[in-house]
């Protein structure tokens, strides 16, 4: 099955610049490779703002090669690591080494994301309607906390960051616009403007 291939993989590009791609089929990673990918982990998890993580068993190595390309246009990171290094990378982090990893079980892909909380979920979930193989397992946020799966399904319904700032300077806006076009009409119409937006 070609996502067992893949998830005996390593996809992680050293700091040589060498880039190790999926074989079909299992590739024993030495001692210096794990340490790397711990490394590489650990400073993907300091940095993200969310780790969303998700099982994708039954999903074929060209779907999640897409996952990520379409994954990486929002400033998220896609990974496929062994648990066990995952679990040696949080503790390698202070504020994580707390975390809950009872849940990292099975055949897990983590999405990561320095910037903003909620695409990661958002990234995760829109994939999954064309590849319902990816299913949401948890999330570790900043804080050191493991989020369940309903919490996630929750955060990817959400605004994102950008969204969300959209929407502020959209409100912002709002009483600019309300004068503009007051002052483009008549005095009455003015006072009437600014009435409204007192009493608001």
């Amino acid at each position: 099955m070609q996502s067992q291939a893949f998830a005996g993989a390593k996809l992680y590009k050293k700091p040589s610049g060498l880039s190790y791609k999926a074989k079909p089929h299992i590739m024993a990673l030495s001692k210096t490779q794990k340490n790397e990918v711990v490394s590489e982990v650990a400073e993907l998890l300091g940095a993200s703002k969310m780790t969303v993580v998700a099982q994708y068993q039954g999903t074929t190595v060209k779907q999640l090669q897409s996952l990520r390309r379409t994954a990486k246009d929002s400033g998220t990171k896609v990974k496929v690591v062994k648990n066990r290094l995952v679990r040696q990378a949080i503790l390698k982090n202070d504020a994580l080494k707390d975390v809950d990893t009872s849940a990292l079980e099975g055949m897990l892909v983590y999405a990561f994301n320095e910037g903003d909380e909620v695409t990661p979920a958002k990234v995760l979930k829109a994939f999954a309607k064309d590849v319902p193989t990816i299913e949401f397992v948890g999330a570790i946020s900043a804080e050191g906390k493991f989020l369940s799966a309903d919490e996630v399904k929750t955060l990817a319904d959400m605004p994102s960051r950008d969204e969300l700032i959209a929407q502020v300077v959209a409100t912002l806006l709002s009483p600019v616009h309300d004068v503009t076009n007051a002052l483009s009409g008549n005095l009455h119409a003015l006072l009437d403007g600014v009435e409204a937006k007192a009493a608001a």
